[in-house]
């Protein structure tokens, strides 16, 4: 691609080695969070929120637990504002959560803003002007001393306003497009900010880094951030907040690196969504930490009820590959990945395992609100025996023997690749009854009499094959043994029973039982299984499945 050659770097590294947050390898507290989707998010959708839309959104943004909500730019337009009058006039906003709003540096849109949160218990203005050296050269044609004006007179005039309104009133300035502004440009003019507003230990400001547009890896903005963090006034009390978009699928890291370098604070929205590829998506922010052992502060114990609403207000599509929330996240159709599932889930069981380890789950899927068997086993043709037996064992209660588990693998393994598709879990049970138990294709046995003679045991065994019923005198070690004497006799076939198993279907004494039985003939493996409230006649229906399979086979041949 020769494009190439017109792209260049248009980030600046800090004018000193930046590198402290190298030295942490992992995050130990939730920042504070302020999600952006009623403002960031709803600006970037095709068709915005409606005022109920946004409603809904807000209680459910409070349930999962934000104490910051930036609920718009009132003086953008009436929605917005009518929006944030609705939210105070209705007395919506819990105590313990502050609505945010965002405003530009011009008297008019910051008289109008604070027109808009009149009566808020609290509230976070969120002023902010372009600084990077694309905005002032292209877009304002001012100078590094105009873009300071214009901070400071809008910070002044957002002082004079608090003034009147009272003590409610939290600062936030964003240097917007710091990621592609001079790092002692971006320090100047924040200081600049800070010196109007001298912020005190009761009351704090927010500074905030955005990733605008994201220009560089990871590491850069790590750098950038702890610059800043090093070198703002007052910052003890300073709130160091960061906004990262996704330009180059790097918000997450953006963000995970930025807090270990020193912020205190994530802007972002539920699943990504924001102007061009989006924000940094909180609930995989939140889960990272979670998946660590360290409490989000967001609660995401019933994701799939967030998804479904945040998909009807903003009729967006969260990505099934989305982390954590996506639904095929969590779905194992690889059949070496279902096989080790299976056996990290029988692990924990068995040794009561305190903390989460199972092979390729970064976290229980229950702790979202996903169901193992909907969720973590996925049936198709790339699928193992493994977790074809896991999903017969969690939701069906058969648990196969291991060869049978691999025979009936393959069998369903066939089955999805013919039918080009996923087999849901019942289509595989009922896969299982069809091919498998209790089939009389070729032979039944209709009655069986046991005596027992001199210690052994004899049987007369009436058995139909091919539509001729014959009765058969044989002798066993066993009525399963008794009776495939019979049926050898019958059939002419002389197999091995190989493999015998059964249990209760359901662990009670009036339940079913279900048996399994193997049989060996000309090198190869013929299975089958009985399901009857009688443990003995389950067996003898297993067999009888086993060996019509087995006659079946050389039918079709």
């Amino acid at each position: 691609m020769e494009g190439f050659k017109k792209y260049k770097r248009q980030y600046f590294m800090p004018p000193e080695q930046c590198l402290d947050w190298t030295k942490k390898d992992y995050i130990t507290k939730a920042p504070l969070w302020c999600s952006v989707d009623l403002r960031d998010g709803n600006q970037a959708l095709i068709i915005p929120m409606s005022l109920e839309e946004k409603l809904r959104f807000f209680e459910m943004l409070c349930k999962i637990g934000f104490k910051e909500i930036e609920i718009g730019f009132p003086a953008a337009s009436e929605t917005e504002y009518d929006f944030c009058r609705t939210l105070i006039e209705r007395d919506l906003i819990p105590d313990d959560v502050t609505i945010q709003v965002l405003t530009q540096s011009r008297e008019h849109i910051i008289a109008k803003t604070f027109e808009a949160i009149k009566g808020a218990k609290r509230a976070v203005v969120h002023l902010y002007n372009s600084t990077s050296v694309a905005q002032r050269e292209q877009v304002f044609k001012k100078s590094k001393e105009d873009i300071i004006k214009i901070a400071v007179e809008g910070a002044k005039l957002c002082e004079q306003y608090r003034i009147k309104s009272g003590d409610n009133i939290v600062f936030e300035y964003s240097p917007e497009s710091f990621t592609g502004t001079e790092m002692e440009f971006a320090l100047e003019i924040s200081n600049a900010v800070l010196d109007i507003w001298k912020p005190t230990p009761k009351r704090k400001v927010i500074i905030n880094l955005p990733v605008t547009v994201s220009h560089s890896m990871p590491h850069v903005y790590a750098s950038q951030v702890e610059y800043m963090c090093k070198h703002l006034k007052y910052r003890e009390n300073v709130l160091v907040s960061l906004h990262p978009h996704n330009d180059r699928g790097c918000a997450i890291a953006d963000s995970e690196l930025g807090i270990l370098a020193g912020a205190d604070r994530i802007e972002g929205t539920l699943f990504g969504n924001g102007e061009r590829t989006g924000n940094v998506d909180i609930a995989t922010l939140a889960l990272n930490l979670y998946s660590q052992g360290v409490d989000p502060e967001l609660d995401f114990t019933n994701i799939n009820d967030i998804v479904a609403l945040y998909e009807d207000v903003t009729r967006m599509h969260v990505y099934e590959r989305q982390p954590y929330s996506g639904q095929l996240v969590f779905a194992a159709f690889s059949g070496s990945h279902q096989d080790a599932i299976a056996k990290g889930m029988a692990y924990r069981k068995e040794r009561d395992e305190q903390y989460w380890t199972v092979p390729y789950l970064p976290i229980d899927p229950g702790d979202i609100g996903r169901v193992y068997e909907a969720d973590v086993i996925r049936i198709n043709s790339q699928s193992g025996k493994g977790g074809i037996g896991y999903i017969m064992e969690t939701n069906f209660n058969i648990l196969l023997p291991k060869k049978m588990k691999e025979d009936f693998g393959y069998h369903i393994k066939h089955i999805s690749d013919v039918r080009h598709k996923e087999l849901q879990p019942k289509e595989v049970y009922d896969i299982f009854i069809q091919d498998y138990v209790n089939i009389v294709d070729h032979v039944t046995v209709q009655d069986v009499t046991y005596n027992e003679v001199n210690g052994n045991l004899e049987a007369d065994v009436v058995i139909n094959f091919n539509g001729e019923a014959k009765i058969i005198h044989s002798s066993g070690n066993g009525r399963l043994d008794a009776v495939s004497n019979a049926l050898k006799q019958a059939t002419g076939k002389q197999y091995i029973l190989d493999t015998y198993a059964e249990h209760a279907l359901e662990g009670r004494t009036t339940s079913k039982a279900i048996s399994y039985v193997g049989l060996k003939y000309n090198n190869s493996t013929y299975w089958g299984g009985g399901i009857d409230r009688d443990i003995s006649i389950s067996s003898i229906k297993a067999l009888i499945s086993a060996v019509n399979r087995m006659l079946n086979k050389e039918v079709n041949q």
